[in-house]
């Protein structure tokens, strides 16, 4: 990093610690891309501190019920702690047969956002706002809403980085801390390159020079993908077919079954065997396809969350464009290279497993830029967050950066946000008309 870089990083890291006390691992490997973590911390600052339609213990318990979803340990602790310091009934954390029917009412939408956001309805949305003295008014409602996405994704970021509790949480919380992976942070953060870092190429029976030549291959494909643009333009149905293929592809790259959830994680989670279930399903040939530009980010969802919880939008559009337009023109030990090619194929095979589709979107570019050891890390951290193991991080790109695959998990984990918001702001924009 350019020292100027660093001096702007030990700031932004001194200014966070003033502000909350603490310096969390996630916030140290999101160091490594400075002009991103400060939108992040702006963004989730303003949703869990400052004014809004939700009262604080509330904002901090229901990220301990999206975290539990995916069984993060990491962040259910965390917000155990800031559910208690901010006046939160310590009741409560025994389970959610000790909460409030408000936030039990939450479980339905949480689990479909979590796990399968194309399921969520209207009907969804007017039940929780239906009269009644345990209905959410539409302000809370996005709220809610804007948390249980940003911490799904969060909770994404956290397994995809291998990223480990920094202490031991206070016993008295009765959360058992559940292993993660084992990364070393301070190998991410410093950002050793993946063979000074104890887990050389080697150990996967692949050779230096054949990651290399991975490499080259990689960037040659993108030349051509840049030259063939120029030439000659797709028809709509032929880029309607390789979304199609693209999606129906992705239900072969992994499927889990079920996890046993410890009782640690279970207590904040009803129906814990519902999980993500693929899209595209075998045998299914009308899907409904969400297209993205019936209902877009830009025109449709950034209005409506503004309207109903003021400057969150603004504070999210900013994030969002900040991840996907991030660039330092550099692959691997690659100068002046244009990777927009690449971030715009990993942001939008996030969206394809989520089935939504950009009309204006070539899916053949994923088949060619994405390997298959990439396709099933993306698969993983974004729908089975708890199953990533580091293996699986090794797998790809061998030649690359640590901070070139954080940077990877934050398209991931914003493009997964991306979508469960869509999703839930379009079934309330139906609401709404």
């Amino acid at each position: 990093m350019q020292a100027n870089g660093l001096d702007e990083r030990t700031n932004l890291l001194v200014e966070e610690y003033s502000t909350s006390g603490r310096l969390d691992n996630i916030t140290q490997v999101m160091s490594i891309h400075t002009q991103y973590l400060e939108s992040f911390l702006r963004s989730q600052f303003y949703m869990l501190r400052m004014d809004g339609p939700l009262p604080l213990p509330y904002r901090h318990y229901i990220a301990i019920m999206a975290a539990a979803r995916h069984q993060c340990s990491y962040l259910i602790n965390m917000h155990v702690d800031e559910f208690l310091k901010t006046g939160g009934i310590a009741e409560w954390l025994n389970g959610l047969e000790y909460i409030p029917q408000r936030l039990k009412n939450l479980n339905e939408i949480n689990k479909l956002l979590a796990h399968r956001p194309w399921l969520i309805t209207k009907e969804h949305i007017q039940k929780l706002v239906k009269t009644g003295e345990n209905n959410w008014s539409l302000p809370e409602l996005v709220h809610a809403v804007v948390l249980l996405a940003h911490y799904h994704a969060l909770a994404s970021f956290v397994f995809g980085s291998g990223i480990n509790p920094e202490r031991d949480p206070d016993a008295s919380t009765g959360v058992r801390l559940i292993a993660v992976n084992n990364f070393c942070v301070c190998d991410l953060a410093n950002d050793n390159n993946i063979e000074n870092a104890s887990l050389t190429s080697s150990n996967f029976g692949v050779s230096i020079a054949d990651s290399l030549s991975e490499l080259e291959a990689l960037m040659e494909r993108m030349k051509r993908l840049q030259e063939d643009k120029e030439d000659e333009e797709a028809s709509q149905e032929e880029m309607a077919t390789r979304f199609e293929k693209e999606k129906k592809e992705s239900l072969l790259v992994i499927t889990f079954d079920d996890d046993i959830v410890s009782t640690d994680v279970s207590r904040y989670i009803e129906d814990p065997g519902f999980g993500y279930k693929d899209f595209a399903r075998r045998g299914e040939d009308h899907l409904p396809t969400f297209r993205a530009q019936d209902y877009t980010w830009e025109n449709h969802g950034f209005s409506l969350v503004n309207r109903l919880y003021s400057d969150i939008g603004h504070l999210l559009d900013e994030k969002f464009r900040m991840v996907y337009n991030l660039t330092y023109n550099t692959m691997a030990t690659h100068e002046d290279v244009d990777t927009t090619t690449l971030r715009r194929a990993l942001f939008n095979y996030v969206h394809c497993m989520y089935g939504i589709r950009y009309d204006d979107y070539d899916y053949g570019e994923v088949n060619q830029l994405l390997e298959r050891s990439l396709k099933v890390y993306i698969k993983t951290v974004t729908c089975y967050p708890e199953r990533t193991t580091k293996r699986m991080y090794d797998s790809y790109w061998r030649q690359f950066k640590h901070s070139e695959k954080v940077h990877v998990n934050l398209l991931l984990m914003e493009a997964r946000m991306q979508a469960e918001l869509l999703y839930a702001l379009r079934a309330i924009t139906r609401h709404l008309t």
